[in-house]
């Protein structure tokens, strides 16, 4: 029993986590970012609400919940700025492609195409909400006019 906790296992385990929970920690950041950047009246989430992101499990469902909320605050902040979008719910639908496949990867055998999916997709939401979350942070003047039909 004295092998399982020699202090070199235990160096590992947290170099493990530490190495899994650095780029979770950021994401998050840039989810509630995104989010307080967005008008109260414009949120339909509390931007402290996508820690809850960090519950095993729980995650699984609630990044569904995540990304819908985060979706419909940006488009609504989106129409409050007058900020053009090609998208009315802003990283909706590659959020709910990635969750769908969080779930999915969960599944024997399954897991073995959906795992590496939802990591990229993961990835590619991370990127698009940092380029929302940037767009809002640009002065009135530098969005295009919207387009007069």
């Amino acid at each position: 029993m004295e092998d399982v906790f020699h202090p070199f296992h235990l160096l590992i385990v947290f170099f493990v986590l530490g190495i899994l929970l650095v780029p979770a920690i950021l994401y998050l950041l840039t989810l509630q970012n995104a989010l307080r950047k967005c008008a109260p009246g414009a949120r339909t989430m509390e931007p402290g609400m996508v820690w809850l992101l960090l519950i095993p499990l729980f995650h699984l469902i609630w990044s569904f919940f995540v990304v819908m909320a985060l979706a419909k605050s940006l488009g609504n902040e989106f129409r409050r700025r007058g900020i053009p979008s090609p998208d009315p719910l802003p990283g909706q639908s590659i959020g709910m492609a990635m969750c769908i496949c969080g779930c999915c990867s969960v599944v024997p055998l399954l897991n073995l195409l959906a795992g590496p999916a939802a990591f990229v997709l993961w990835v590619i939401y991370w990127i698009k909400i940092a380029e929302f979350s940037r767009a809002l942070d640009l002065p009135a003047a530098a969005y295009p006019p919207p387009p007069l039909i």
